[in-house]
């Protein structure tokens, strides 16, 4: 605001009066009048609002968000009922961080990416290509270098060739252990996106999930990327499981069971897509392939229906939640013959542990078995996050009463 100083002025001489000792005549002066004394017009202060203007201009609203709440009026003592309810007791759920200990699912796009790595590997990673089943050792040992695990390998040799093992142990000072293995090796020339990179990335996965969720077990978890599986080494004692299993028995280690992944990848909702080699086994089992089957033997039945009943409940719990789940089988052969023992749990079996395998039913379901067709387009990823996950819930909660 500008201040103008009013000058100091001597009242002039009237115009009709005349200075008595002046030797001049009068002479007429111009009339002074106060409006030769306004200040300029930068200078004046603003025009105040007239009675119109009392309320300010649009323009100088206060936006909504800078006005006062309304005080709060005695009229209400009380919270309104309303706020009495859960829901107004606590912030919105957009406010809320996340919940460290809401255990996260299986993650579809690090199971993916683990079977692209695999099924890209030129020359194919069978038992003859070295280099390549040297590149997935090195693969598989970063990707279970994981805080709280330990990892080693186990070496041995066939045909004349070095072969390797890969363990990563979870508390490997508890007395009791599980074993969790794959193979990762294919048969012959072709990319085994099913049979058995899926295998190898739900194993992956696995270690994952614990190293994030740390389950407190009382028993140790080992889990075991094995080479050697496919032929011409299937069933002989120079299979990477057999070695294993041969080593645990040497240890007189105290195992509590095997978990086996094999194929877990393809499935179908088309009807009629699962067909089964006996008409006992399609009476008793659906005829969509869209499930998961535990595989095991009469001898330890008890420890095959145990990992169906907790791979069950999770599923189930899943499907209540609205995330992924897939309808969890189970059978128990009566020996280790014929489909009960296609992969590395049967030599568990030959040194007394119980043992059983997780698989989509292999070739009964899945043509591309074998095949140059075994590609990863053919696999469904979000029911292999519901296997994981299942497989999951059961691995950690083994040791748990029923």
């Amino acid at each position: 605001m500008f201040f103008v100083e009013k000058p100091t002025l001597t009242p002039p001489i009237p115009p009709t009066q005349h200075h008595p000792e002046s030797p001049f005549p009068p002479i007429p002066l111009p009339t002074f009048t106060p409006q030769t004394l306004t200040p300029p017009k930068a200078l004046r202060p603003p025009k105040p609002y007239g009675p119109q203007s009392l309320t300010p201009p649009k323009s100088l609203t206060l936006p909504k968000a800078f006005h006062p709440p309304k005080p709060f009026t005695p009229q209400t003592p009380h919270p309104p009922k309303a706020l009495h309810s859960p829901e107004a007791l606590h912030p919105p759920e957009a406010l809320h961080p996340p919940n460290p200990y809401t255990p996260m699912p299986a993650q579809k796009d690090r199971l993916y990416a683990d079977v692209q790595f695999l099924t890209d590997i030129r020359p194919f990673r069978n038992h003859l290509n070295l280099d390549s089943l040297s590149r997935v050792v090195s693969y598989i040992r970063g990707a279970l270098d994981l805080p709280g695990f330990v990892l080693s390998e186990q070496k041995w040799m066939a045909g004349g060739q070095e072969y390797t093992n890969v363990v990563a142990t979870w508390r490997g000072d508890c007395r009791r252990r599980l074993v969790v293995g794959a193979h990762y090796d294919v048969c012959g020339d072709q990319p085994g996106a099913d049979d058995n990179a899926s295998a190898v990335a739900g194993l992956l996965e696995t270690a994952r999930l614990i190293a994030e969720r740390k389950p407190e077990t009382d028993y140790a978890i080992e889990l075991v990327a094995y080479c050697l599986e496919e032929p011409p080494y299937f069933a002989t004692n120079l299979m990477g499981s057999y070695i294993h299993a041969q080593s645990l028995h040497a240890q007189k280690a105290d195992v509590i069971g095997m978990i086996c992944y094999e194929m877990i990848g393809y499935f179908s909702d088309l009807p009629h897509s699962q067909p089964y080699p006996s008409p006992e086994l399609e009476a008793l089992y659906p005829h969509t392939a869209n499930f998961i089957i535990v595989v095991g033997i009469q001898e330890h039945k008890a420890f095959n229906e145990r990992v169906w009943q907790l791979m069950k409940a999770a599923s189930a719990s899943a499907s209540a939640s609205a995330s992924a789940s897939v309808d969890v089988q189970v059978v128990s052969f009566p020996g280790a013959g014929g489909l009960a023992g296609l992969s590395d749990h049967r030599n568990y079996w030959t040194f007394g542990y119980p043992a059983l395998m997780i698989n989509n039913t292999s070739f009964l379901r899945n043509n591309n078995y074998h095949q140059i067709s075994d590609t990863i387009d053919t696999l469904d990823f979000e029911k292999m996050t519901a296997v994981v996950d299942a497989a999951y819930h059961a691995i950690s909660h083994l040791g748990q009463k029923k």
